[in-house]
Order: C-alpha cells, then structure tokens, then sequence
C-alpha cells in the first residue's frame, strides 16, 4: 500500500524545470531509496513530500490524502507524521544532546518534563547512545552526530521518516553502523523510510525499493533486487558509475 503518492508533480526555479510530470508511489513501512546525479531534484523532490514546497503542477497525497491545497492547520498535522535526518545532522549547536532530542517534543506536545525524560532517553537507547545527554554537538564526532540527528527525527514517534544523504561525510565503517541503525530502527519502529543516497555500495543494502530519478523524472522504481539487474542505460550507468553517455555530466 503507498502511504505517499507524487502524481505528475512539476517545479521550476527561474525558468529551469527540476521536476517533470514526476510519478512515484512509496510503499508503507518499507525503506524507499532515490537515487540520480547530483543537482538532480532529489532534495526538491523531499521537500514537496513534507509541504516545504508547493508543486507548480500535480499533487501529493499522504494516506490518500491530497496535501497540495490543504491549509496551515491541516498541514502542521501532515508534518507531525514526518521526521527528518538532515545531512548534516542539523542539530542545534547551543543545546546539548538531551535539548536537542526533547526539541520537538516541548514544541508540539504538553508531555511534562518526566514524561520527555523518559523518551528522550528512549530514542538515544534505541540508536545506542547512552551517557551523552550533557554533551555539545561539538564535541561529537560525525557519527554521533547523526545518531543523535536520528534520535530527535523519531522523538514524536513519526511514520515516515526522510534521510538526506545520511552515510556523507562518514568513513566506511561508520557508513556501515548508520546503515544497520536505519535498518534496526525501521524494523522497531515500522517506519516508512524515504532515503537520498548516491552510495551505492549502501542502497542495496538498506533498501527495500529502489527509485532512480532522472531529467526530472523518476525512470525505474522497482524491488531493490530486480533494479540492481535492470537493463535500463541510465541506471545501469549511475550504479556502475560510468563517465560516459547517457547521463550527462
């Protein structure tokens, strides 16, 4: 079943076309990975998917909802089944660990201060933190980082989580311990996960289905299996990674 439906969504900036006429459906509680060359529209494309952008054309439905025209209020309800692990994390450099996972949960709930206590510590054990509420993000490595990134995007219990590029930046080892932790905390949690990768040595791995977009639209869309043998030339360059046509560079 599609918890999340881009049909024939379009967005253009100054002129230039970055979504075409896109069609995606994105199934429930599976991990969902879209690939494509950088600058491609794949953060765009998120950003449609949790309302920070309005589609110039088409719509979106969440739980066969149409979300495109809705208003503020109904829209700060869409966004509460949302949450998200930017690049970078994204936390907030002047709280510590502990503010920065209750963030969300003294923004949109009247929990009291024990109640957020409880999950706070909740979340951090469920992404193997302990002991590091008082720390600064500063004094976290990259990894840490993430992990804590994650623990806040979960805080409010989200069905859907979206992933920009979370492996960038990490060694290959790390890489590998954020990857079993999405894929952990997917199964713990019966998330549905939106994931931006360009690590290919990662989609397949933590993937269920695989979407690769390209020149505005989403090209394959399949089991993550079936794409890795697929016989399509754009997608079987991009996960080869050939410098040649017909991807333009």
């Amino acid at each position: 079943m599609a918890i999340i439906e881009l049909r024939n969504v379009s967005k253009s900036f100054k002129g230039q076309k970055v979504l075409d006429g896109l069609n995606l459906e994105i199934e429930e509680r599976k991990t969902t990975i879209i690939i494509g060359k950088s600058g491609g529209g794949k953060s765009v494309m998120l950003k449609h998917i949790i309302g920070l952008l309005k589609p110039d054309s088409g719509e979106i439905f969440i739980e066969g909802k149409p979300t495109t025209k809705s208003r503020e209020p109904e829209h700060k309800e869409i966004r509460k089944m949302f949450g998200m692990l930017f690049q970078e994390a994204a936390l907030f450099d002047s709280l510590n660990v502990y503010e920065n996972v209750a963030f969300p949960l003294r923004e949109h709930t009247r929990k009291s201060e024990a109640e957020i206590a409880i999950i706070v510590a909740e979340r951090l054990a469920a992404v193997g933190l302990f002991g590091i509420e008082s720390k600064m993000p500063g004094e976290l490595s990259g990894g840490m980082r993430k992990r804590v990134g994650l623990a806040r995007a979960i805080a409010l219990q989200p069905k859907i989580v979206l992933f920009d590029e979370p492996t960038t930046g990490l060694d290959p080892i790390m890489a590998n311990t954020i990857n079993e932790l999405i894929i952990d905390t997917q199964r713990r949690f019966s998330l549905t996960c939106v994931i931006i990768s360009h690590d290919v040595s990662s989609i397949f791995t933590v993937g269920h289905r695989i979407a690769m977009l390209y020149e505005g639209k989403i090209i394959a869309a399949d089991e993550a299996e079936a794409l890795r043998n697929s016989d399509n030339e754009v997608v079987r360059q991009f996960l080869e990674g050939h410098p040649t046509a017909p991807i333009k560079i």
